[in-house]
């Protein structure tokens, strides 16, 4: 079981991102003052039900694992960039548009 202050840290950050916009696994451990991806992850896959799941992808720009089909509409209801959907299960976020620049204020108690 993740710690559950690092859990409610990661939860905090995920239910800030903004509609149309993603964070990273590893952005949100950046935002937290961690840098442990695969732990942010875990918590994602335990709580993250509760909060905007679909905003958290991994570096790769592919929507969440297994979610590809429930996340798709999620994406287009917020204008996520999306690029290559060749169906529910094919497709990327185009981070270089999509992705939170860290000059955002979730970033701001952390010196990057």
């Amino acid at each position: 079981m993740p710690d559950p202050d690092f859990t409610e840290a990661v939860l905090a950050v995920v239910e800030r991102i903004p509609a149309g916009r993603v964070m990273t696994y590893g952005d949100v451990g950046i935002a937290i003052g961690s840098e442990a991806p695969r732990a942010v992850g875990r918590v994602m896959a335990l709580y993250g039900h509760a909060v905007p799941w679909w905003r958290v992808v991994p570096a790769s720009g592919l929507p969440p694992q297994g979610h590809e089909r429930d996340a798709l509409p999620r994406y287009r209801e917020e204008s996520t960039p999306l690029r290559r959907v060749e169906s529910p299960e094919e497709y990327r976020i185009a981070l270089s548009a999509a992705r939170l620049p860290y000059t955002h204020e979730i970033y701001a108690d952390v010196m990057l």
